[in-house]
């Protein structure tokens, strides 16, 4: 009798209704990046326990499964419910995929705990979910650069990466830049590795964060010292000297020991360029 109860009343648009939280399905577009540790939503859970819900979440009917609900915004209001084992309060409306995602950016604007991270990845699900750029924008509240830089980020740092780390919520732009360039440096078994370390386990996300930067930090080989050869002609004197190290080699000749012999041997490149390519034939 209660789902039935909750049908009808579901039914009048824009009354606050209580729905089963079970029946309430994330909006198509993800906008949190998961947790697991997060402490925070432990304590969300427990406050809403003992003070109730304050604020109903928006859903929509589901376009494609008959009695179930898209959430347009409270995913997080609607997990704490399902934690706890109550009905979550909720306005429904007639929403078009358009009215979804905007009000679920609005949603998100007026959030301080959305990282940067989250933004950018909400910004990316909706570019991949096929949502046209003034749409996106009108949704995150940004402007064009802005949303630029947003899809940028979210492209850079591939999916294993973002969900070992998890939302990392006091890390900003500048420094996932930074991981984004050493992603992109470091061989994929680096990369591999620092997901796998067991230096992850048990951290905040913030703190997996730095020890996956830190664990792709480039390794600095010391410059390759140049190996220098001297050159004597049958007087004893040096004529010339070949320098090589890890780009190529280097040729200087000394004037004053074989006056007129560096004009000769540079008009002679192109031949012995040629009898070289002419032995390796």
């Amino acid at each position: 009798m209660a789902s039935l109860w909750l049908s009808q009343t579901a039914a009048q648009d824009g009354a606050v209704v209580e729905l089963d939280p079970n029946l309430c399905d994330p909006s198509a577009v993800a906008d949190r990046v998961p947790d697991t540790t997060d402490a925070a939503f432990n304590a969300f859970v427990e406050q809403v326990r003992e003070e109730g819900q304050h604020t109903p979440i928006l859903v929509r009917r589901h376009p494609e499964a008959v009695g179930r609900y898209e959430i347009a915004y409270g995913s997080r209001r609607t997990r704490a419910a399902r934690a706890i084992g109550v009905p979550v309060r909720a306005i429904v409306r007639e929403l078009s995929d358009r009215e979804l995602i905007i009000a679920q950016g609005s949603e998100n604007l007026a959030r301080e705990d959305l990282s940067y991270i989250e933004r950018a990845h909400f910004a990316r699900n909706m570019e991949l979910a096929g949502i046209d750029r003034e749409t996106i924008l009108k949704a995150m509240g940004v402007h064009r650069p802005d949303l630029v830089n947003y899809l940028a980020i979210a492209e850079a740092i591939p999916a294993p990466v973002l969900s070992a780390i998890g939302p990392a919520p006091k890390i900003g732009r500048p420094r996932w830049l930074t991981l984004a360039d050493r992603i992109k440096s470091a061989p994929a078994s680096q990369v591999d590795a620092a997901l796998a370390s067991s230096d992850l386990a048990g951290k905040t996300s913030d703190e997996r964060f730095a020890a996956v930067l830190a664990a792709l930090s480039a390794v600095r080989k010391p410059p390759r010292r140049a190996r220098v050869e001297t050159l004597k002609n049958s007087k004893g004197l040096k004529y010339a000297s070949v320098e090589r190290n890890a780009t190529g080699l280097r040729v200087t000749v000394e004037d004053a020991a074989e006056p007129g012999f560096g004009d000769y041997l540079a008009d002679r490149i192109p031949e012995i360029l040629a009898a070289f390519r002419a032995d390796k034939a």
